[in-house]
């Protein structure tokens, strides 16, 4: 009979603990990317889109002088489907005119979108 509750016992209620563990409802994956099941404060995506775009420069898919800059402005705007958070950033380092402000779009619960130079 021990060697039933050793066998069966004990796993079910190792596993059981790590079910109940942690159930805050935000969750992080590492990237700076938790989630949340509401809307974010103005601050805290900015700290995502900050992350976000070093994240951008350090792949190399933005010039590297894109990692030091700080947000110009956040704001929330209705582009049909819905609000977004629109964060700018703006680098006068940039030779192309067209290509010194920078748009990083996230879900209004801080899920990234998308980032382009147009802020469409």
């Amino acid at each position: 009979m021990k060697k039933f509750a050793m066998i069966f016992i004990l796993p079910v209620m190792i596993f059981s603990t790590q079910l109940w563990a942690g159930g805050s409802g935000n969750h992080s994956h590492g990237d700076g990317n938790s989630h949340s099941h509401g809307p974010i404060e103005k601050q805290a995506v900015i700290l995502k889109a900050q992350a976000k775009l070093t994240a951008l420069a350090k792949a190399g898919k933005i010039d590297a002088s894109w990692s030091t800059i700080k947000a110009a402005t956040a704001e929330q705007k209705d582009f049909g489907k819905g609000k977004e958070w629109v964060i700018s950033f703006q680098n006068a380092q940039v030779q192309d005119s067209n290509k010194q402000t920078l748009y990083l779009f996230y879900t209004l619960n801080g899920r990234y979108l998308a980032a382009n130079y147009s802020g469409k």
